[in-house]
């Protein structure tokens, strides 16, 4: 129950979060062209330290979301991947006969005269 209302609220966040990032106003301006005036609401700097500030908390909740869920769900796993695995297989890796290695020179040779 938790986790699904986290999860929708990490949906919204996403969507304001970038929402809030495409009106800023950037250096090829962007959607940010439509906060153009002095004379608004948010005082003669106009709304760019109220979006920058905006955009800050909702990246800071969107962190702090996102940390949340991960725990969340790591601590409802009751099982890994690794428990999963099989154990045995029924391939056999080939085998090879151990012999000597022969070289050329050994002393047990007789010596050819």
């Amino acid at each position: 129950m938790t986790t699904s209302f986290l999860l929708i609220v990490q949906i919204i966040l996403v969507v304001i979060l970038v929402i809030a990032v495409l009106l800023q106003k950037s250096s090829s301006i962007g959607l940010g062209a439509y906060s153009g005036s002095n004379d608004s609401v948010f005082g003669a700097k106009g709304p760019n330290s109220f979006l920058a500030k905006t955009t800050f908390l909702i990246g800071f909740l969107f962190v702090s979301n996102t940390i949340a869920l991960g725990y969340l769900y790591s601590t409802s796993a009751q099982s890994s991947v690794v428990d999963n695995m099989v154990e045995s297989t029924h391939v056999e890796a080939p085998t090879t006969p151990l012999q000597a290695p022969k070289s050329d020179a050994s002393p047990e040779a007789p010596a050819a005269e």
